[in-house]
């Protein structure tokens, strides 16, 4: 089964539809699929909802997908750094759906395993747990959350195998593994390509079976927020 494309626009050929679920990667600026975000854009691919740690910044990540009004609702964590995201919310133009980090995390772990939901003590009492089932355990309540079970995951990883086994390099791999798991496709991006074996087994953070399409590309490493020492 081919699984390595020569780019973006033809890794996601076939793929994208109008109003379809996508799981992305990343972390911060950190492990966003840049070279897969600006496929879907030059697609032209509208009315998306994406689930993702966050929404990038105005000109880089999911924020160039803002700028196009491409993206219908977002459901994130942390949405911060990122002009257009508010200015789209605070119209009514973007819904949002906040989660907190570890469950909108586990939420996509959850449907990768085919779980359809779990219950989580993280929000209760507060507006997360607003209309959703409450449950005691043990003398303690807990709020059931669904499992994320998207049509398309976009992630990007420091290396892969041919077969699409992947290693993620750092903070990186905080969101990209759950991600990837939750998409009926999954469509990875690297920085580097290797043959079977190459690979440490014991150093793959994610097995081959889950991953669908891979390429390999040129990355832009940004920082967040550049602080430096006063001289």
């Amino acid at each position: 089964m081919k699984k390595v494309y020569a780019n973006a626009g033809e890794a996601l050929e076939g793929l994208l539809f109008d109003g379809m679920f996508i799981a992305s990667g990343g972390f911060g600026l950190c492990g966003i699929p840049e070279l897969l975000l600006d496929a879907i854009k030059d697609a032209g691919t509208k009315d998306l909802t994406f689930a993702s740690n966050n929404a990038g910044v105005d000109d880089f990540g999911i924020g160039i997908l803002l700028q196009t009004k491409q993206v219908k609702k977002m459901i994130s964590s942390y949405v911060g750094e990122n002009a257009e995201f508010m200015r789209q919310y605070l119209s009514g133009e973007l819904e949002l759906e906040f989660n907190p980090q570890g469950t909108l995390a586990e939420r996509m772990r959850a449907g990768g395993a085919g779980i359809p939901g779990f219950y989580t003590k993280t929000g209760v009492g507060t507006q997360i747990a607003d209309g959703k089932e409450h449950k005691d355990f043990d003398g303690e309540t807990y709020i059931m959350e669904r499992g994320i079970f998207a049509d398309l995951s976009i992630v990007k990883a420091w290396k892969a195998d041919t077969t699409g086994n992947l290693v993620f390099r750092k903070t990186a791999r905080n969101f990209n593994p759950p991600a990837a798991m939750c998409g009926k496709t999954c469509v990875v991006e690297v920085e580097e390509i290797v043959e079977p074996g190459q690979l440490d087994p014991d150093c793959i953070h994610l097995p081959g079976v889950y991953v669908h399409r891979i390429i390999q590309g040129e990355h832009e490493n940004r920082i967040e927020k550049c602080t430096l020492r006063e001289d």
